[in-house]
């Protein structure tokens, strides 16, 4: 079979840590600079440089890239030709026979133990020295090969089933679309309220970290991700406060809670829809709470309508403020809401329930598929021969891709 070897990373390729692009080098046109949150997808802004640039920062298809800085990971360039900015390596294979798939799949093995040696109070990264250091195993080359094979067919399977559950989400918003129209538009001529005449808001609450006495769980803006409902309590964390909040901080059920303010502009304005249940559950400064009043109104109906790009869009408009993007209470009691007859709404839930009902079914697959995934990479970095997976097992990879 050959001999496994163990190796540095400083020892496989040559990694090439992106330009420090400013603002001030930022143009409409160009090629694109690549930035972390353009890697994991967290925005969908890009910005541009048009002037004369070092080939070392130029990126293509295929290129490995490792973010170093802020978020951890490594991705496979595939959007065509771009700009790399700072916080990013860019892998240049160089020195060893190393299959590029094969170092991909053993860095996302190494990323979680990488997080353990990070360094920095805001913004946490891992230093070139050590990440030099660290140890990775390099089989013979057809070894290599053969595990990408495996655990390209595993993966393949995974992104399968977010693909599935993809499109779950979307056939909700086809059905919104057909049900009642863009709501901006209001083809079909509903009645129309603004916001801040069917509820009422209040901002979330601002604390220290001095703090201390009661402790209580607080809904932050991390918490948001691509959520349209927060029922899950355990995933949230606690805060400490010098008295408990007064009842007005307190979320109830079905009360929607808007990002007000952050950084990254594609968060804000984002709503979800919470359902505490018996769960003291408080909310933080960056954001607003709204709580329906109005009863030909539901809140299921609204959460998805507020979700729709063409709401977003007259939510935000052109922005407000500069570094933070941020809303405000006046700007979400302005907006206009069609309210189409309470039982096509009514009719628009139990629709979605029984979406979302096939959906959970699909994530709990998708849960089992990870795990066993990882558990497959596991075994095929042991330095043993690369197993398959047995008939019985979610990742079933004997026959062709289902």
């Amino acid at each position: 079979m050959g001999k496994w070897e163990m190796v540095r990373l400083g020892d496989v390729a040559t990694y090439i840590n992106g330009y420090p692009f400013k603002p001030s080098d930022w143009t409409m046109q160009g090629l694109p600079i690549i930035r972390i949150q353009n890697l994991t997808e967290s925005s969908n802004i890009i910005n541009y440089y048009d002037k004369s640039y070092n080939m070392r920062y130029e990126i293509n298809d295929g290129d490995i890239l490792i973010s170093w800085s802020a978020s951890l990971g490594v991705y496979k360039w595939g959007k065509g030709k771009a700009l790399l900015n700072q916080h990013i390596f860019k892998v240049v294979f160089d020195k060893i026979s190393f299959d590029k798939r094969f170092f991909k799949y053993i860095i996302e093995q190494k990323i979680e133990e990488m997080m353990r040696f990070t360094h920095g109070s805001t913004m946490k990264h891992i230093t070139k020295k050590y990440f030099d250091e660290i140890q990775i195993c390099c089989p013979p080359l057809p070894i290599q090969q053969k595990i990408v094979d495996i655990l390209d067919r595993a993966s393949a399977l995974i992104e399968k089933r977010k693909a599935q559950i993809k499109k779950l989400d979307l056939l909700i918003k086809s059905q919104f679309i057909g049900m009642f129209g863009d709501p901006v538009i209001n083809p079909m001529g509903w009645e129309v309220r603004r916001l801040g005449d069917c509820g009422s808001f209040k901002n979330g609450m601002n604390f220290s970290q001095n703090e201390s006495g009661y402790r209580i769980k607080c809904l932050g803006v991390g918490d948001f991700g691509n959520l349209y409902i927060m029922d899950d309590m355990d995933s949230i964390s606690e805060i400490s406060l010098s008295s408990e909040p007064s009842q007005d901080y307190l979320l109830q059920e079905s009360d929607i809670v808007f990002v007000r303010s952050n950084g990254n502009r594609a968060l804000v304005g984002r709503s979800v829809e919470v359902f505490p249940d018996n769960t003291r559950l408080t909310y933080s400064g960056f954001c607003i709470r709204y709580r329906n009043a109005f009863g030909n109104l539901q809140t299921l109906y609204l959460n998805h309508l507020l979700h729709l790009p063409s709401m977003r869009f007259a939510l935000l408009g052109d922005g407000r403020g500069s570094n933070i993007q941020n809303v405000n209470q006046k700007a979400l009691s302005s907006l206009a809401i069609p309210i189409p007859p309470l039982a096509l709404q009514t009719q628009f839930s139990a629709f979605v329930e029984r979406v979302e009902a096939q959906k959970a079914k699909m994530k709990q697959g998708l849960e089992l598929l990870e795990l066993e995934y990882k558990s497959l990479m596991q075994k095929c970095f042991s330095g043993k021969t690369p197993p398959v997976s047995s008939a019985d097992s979610p990742l079933n990879l004997r026959g062709p891709l289902p």
